[in-house]
Order: structure tokens, then sequence, then C-alpha cells
């Protein structure tokens, strides 16, 4: 991953569009293993690249680099979880499950395909709190940031976003054995 030290104001464009030609398939390729589909990793790619082009005339920042704008894209994600689940709370309100226990015992071999699909079947904020938390191996504290949230409440919805993948997941299952 490249990173470039902060550019004066005059070439702080032509050092975004050396970054934006190497870092595009990261920035992709990062969107697409969370999101799953092709056409909405290219759509988050190309909001990411807009707010980057957005920040670099704004106030460039210091660094300029892949990772730099895989956290802008990571906000684009969560931005895109957050509206969707705006949508659906608009159609329906959502259960409230109470927690079981403290900790999750469950050990399963999961299939990566299924769990994919089954990611895709959650509810918005259970897919972001469960992709920031499992795939992109945040601490608990900072999924709770970017979500905007306390961490007791991030710590509860992991655990019911915990329990509506396993049951998800499980239903999959019985399923493709029948």
């Amino acid at each position: 991953m490249s990173q470039r030290p902060a550019p004066a104001a005059d070439d702080a464009a032509s050092v975004f569009l050396a970054l934006y030609a190497t870092a595009l398939p990261y920035v992709y390729g990062y969107l697409l293993a969370r999101c799953g589909r092709a056409v909405l990793a290219e759509e988050l790619t190309g909001d990411t690249m807009l707010a980057a082009v957005d920040a670099v005339k704004r106030d460039p920042p210091r660094t300029m680099s892949t990772a730099w704008l895989l956290g802008v894209a990571r906000h684009k994600l969560v931005d895109y979880w957050r509206r969707l689940g705006r949508e659906e709370r608009g159609i329906r309100s959502l259960a409230m499950e109470a927690p079981d226990e403290a900790e999750d015992p469950w050990e399963v071999h999961l299939d990566s395909l299924r769990a994919r699909a089954t990611l895709e079947m959650l509810a918005p904020q259970h897919r972001a709190v469960l992709t920031l938390r499992y795939l992109d191996d945040l601490p608990v504290a900072e999924v709770a940031d970017i979500l905007e949230r306390t961490t007791h409440a991030t710590e509860a919805l992991l655990v019911r976003a915990r329990a509506a993948f396993r049951r998800a997941y499980s239903e999959q299952e019985d399923a493709a054995d029948a």
C-alpha cells in the first residue's frame, strides 16, 4: 500500500490521481468482500472516490494512502447500512431480542459461501456490526465509535447479531439438508 507525504495544495490533485490508479482495486475488493454484490461495490467505490476528492479539495490529508481510502470506504459502507436500516425501520419495526447469555459458545465450522449469504439476509445493523467486528477485526470500542453507539449498546447488538446469524445460518443448513 502506497503512502505519500502531505502534498502542497497545488499538487494534491496529481498525488490523488496517482493514488487513485493504484488504490482503486484495493478499495473495490474491500467493498466487494463485505457487501457481496458487484453493482453495490462499484457504487460504493464511486462514492468513496467522490468523498475522497471532496476531502482533498477542502483540506488535503497529511497522508494520502490506500489505507486512508479504505477508511473512507469503510465509512461509506457503514453509511449505506445505516440508510438501509432506516428504510427497513420505516417499513416495519424490529423486534428486540433479549440476550440469552453473556458467552457465545457457538463453535461451528462455517461454510464461507453460506456465511456470506447468511450475512446478506441479516438486518443492516446486524450486518454492519458483524462485518466491522469480525471481518475488519476491529475492537468493540472502535466499532461503537463508527456506529455512533455506546460500547455497552454495541456489545448488546453483537449478541443479538450473532444470535440472528446463528439462526439464519442453521435455517440455511437445514434447508440444504432437506
